[in-house]
């Protein structure tokens, strides 16, 4: 019988996490489903560990390892081997409720599925279950990401399921020497085409480790600025972007071109007006990054 979902991990030194995920995953009240770990350049014992669960054969594991090239990159990678109808990333140092796979696979059964849907759209909870931000209105039923996060300000980390032949569309470029673009440039594309369900069911535990790149942000804007200024063009472009929200891109793009000593930024702005208004707030985030990078 083929499997409907692949539970895809990007892994990056992680073991010493990873295993909450893969006990997490052996509890599924429902195992219709693959697990595909996209090990992004470890250097502790991933692979051996990986390996002893591959061998305990409860499972249906594959383990793929590549030199590192961040987490946009091990997304990339991820969608590449994807092989199921269904997909959803579980961060190495997230897991699963009991239940998720279930719930999960029910609602894409009893839904019916236009050509328009992407996929759909549940929470994230801590550990303690406490929902993380908000849950969705009832009456919000097919909506997309971008409009979830500025047109009706829903707060809190969110989990997708993707239809992956919709989640293979728009890589991530990589960049020389730099490991970060923003995950949303993606989804955010996605939803200029298509819309996402809404679920109001915890699909994903959330545990924010201080290694995480969600905590490391201003030195993730100084180690990686073409990427960053790549994101930010990309929101600039979104039909659906207001003009205060371009205008906060814009003073990120400043600063992202400032550290990148790209002297075209301007010229290569899709919003060029704006972004020389917001040229003194960009040097002021610009300084404010060094600033945070110096302590």
């Amino acid at each position: 019988m083929s499997k409907v979902l692949t539970i895809f991990t990007p892994a990056f030194n992680r073991a010493y996490t990873l295993n909450k995920c893969y006990e997490s995953l052996k509890n599924q009240t429902v195992k219709d489903f693959k697990w595909l770990i996209v090990d992004d350049g470890s250097t502790d014992n991933t692979k051996d560990l990986v390996n002893e669960w591959i061998c305990e054969g409860i499972l249906d594991i594959t383990y793929k390892y590549q030199e590192n090239q961040g987490m946009h990159g091990a997304h990339n990678t991820a969608y590449e081997l994807i092989d199921t109808e269904l997909n959803v990333c579980i961060d190495s140092d997230d897991y699963m409720p009991n239940d998720a796979v279930e719930k999960i696979i029910n609602f894409w059964e009893n839904n019916e599925i236009d050509k328009d849907i992407a996929g759909f759209i549940g929470l994230d909870s801590y550990g303690d279950g406490s929902i993380i931000g908000d849950s969705f209105p009832e009456t919000l039923r097919k909506t997309t990401l971008f409009e979830i996060n500025n047109k009706y300000k829903i707060q809190g980390d969110k989990k997708i399921v993707y239809r992956s032949e919709v989640s293979k569309k728009y890589p991530y470029p990589l960049y020389k020497d730099e490991k970060y673009v923003g995950l949303a440039y993606k989804y955010y594309k996605i939803d200029e085409d298509y819309k996402l369900l809404t679920m109001n069911e915890v699909l994903c535990i959330v545990e924010y480790m201080e290694d995480g790149s969600s905590l490391n942000m201003f030195s993730q804007y100084l180690k990686n600025p073409k990427g960053f200024a790549f994101y930010r063009i990309e929101n600039m472009k979104n039909s659906r972007a207001t003009l205060s929200f371009k205008f906060k891109e814009n003073i990120h793009y400043v600063s992202s071109s400032l550290i990148s000593k790209n002297k075209r930024f301007i010229k290569e702005s899709p919003c060029k007006g704006l972004t020389i208004l917001s040229l003194p707030f960009g040097y002021l985030l610009y300084k404010l990054i060094i600033y945070k990078n110096a302590v």
